[in-house]
């Protein structure tokens, strides 16, 4: 039987990238070849799309130059550098790295960005399952995978995850993966997805704790409550919004 989920297309993927740099006033927007920076009200998100699966990683900050780091999927010295040097050179201080699911693109990098900003890994408790199988996933894949955080800080349901002025919500929603989890800024009406929700599209749920029904039960349930015009990013490709895909996404 066919599949009836799957990654983003290639058009979905550049949705929001391109070749030359192109700004607009209004929204502050810059794209750029190897990274996209979108500055909304109070936070700026500055998204790296890494590795050969071109996973997102975001760096989320505000005024107080405080951030996060959601998704480390750097996969070698080139991106690790474009990560690293972005963070030094606008002064920022890392507060959490984050991960929003256990699969290998999103957190190739995780290790040696914990190690040089002395953070754990913070992640869900039951993605921990998965980690084992994320050596032979990196070498199936061709990304670089030396070791995994040996350090963790653990979320659940409901908590609130803080840096500088900025709150954001831990949503537990697997069904793609165990472990899953989104993040909602509230104020921004912004959620970060990972792989549950894409534009036009969701997570695949044939590896390892994929469940359809699990899935769309935690889209429609805590996802599609926060009201249509919330802006989704999602862990690969471009953005979207809750009504867009409420509304037109084939797969719900």
């Amino acid at each position: 039987m066919p599949l009836r989920f799957h990654f983003p297309t290639h058009a979905h993927r550049h949705s929001e990238r391109g070749t030359r740099s192109v700004r607009s006033r209004g929204n502050s927007l810059l794209f750029h070849s190897f990274f996209v920076s979108l500055q909304k009200k109070d936070m700026t998100i500055k998204i790296f799309p890494f590795n050969p699966i071109e996973t997102n990683c975001f760096v989320c900050y505000d005024d107080t130059k405080e951030c996060v780091i959601i998704d480390p999927s750097c996969s070698d010295e080139d991106e690790y550098n474009q990560l690293f040097d972005f963070i030094k050179t606008e002064n920022l201080i890392v507060k959490h790295v984050i991960i929003t699911h256990p699969h290998v693109d999103h957190i190739a990098g995780s290790a040696r960005v914990c190690d040089e900003y002395s953070l754990p890994l913070t992640m869900h408790k039951a993605g921990l399952s998965q980690f084992g199988m994320a050596m032979q996933h990196a070498e199936y894949l061709g990304l670089q995978l030396d070791r995994l955080p040996e350090k963790h800080a653990y979320v659940e349901d409901g908590d609130i995850i803080k840096f500088g002025n900025t709150e954001l919500k831990v949503l537990y929603t697997p069904g793609h993966a165990d472990g899953s989890i989104c993040l909602v800024d509230f104020t921004e009406k912004t959620v970060f997805t990972g792989d549950v929700l894409f534009h036009g599209s969701i997570g695949r749920t044939d590896l390892m704790g994929g469940n359809f029904d699990t899935l769309k039960k935690n889209i429609y349930e805590k996802l599609f409550v926060l009201g249509d015009d919330f802006t989704v990013r999602p862990g690969h490709g471009g953005r979207t919004e809750i009504g867009f895909e409420r509304h037109n996404n084939p797969f719900l």
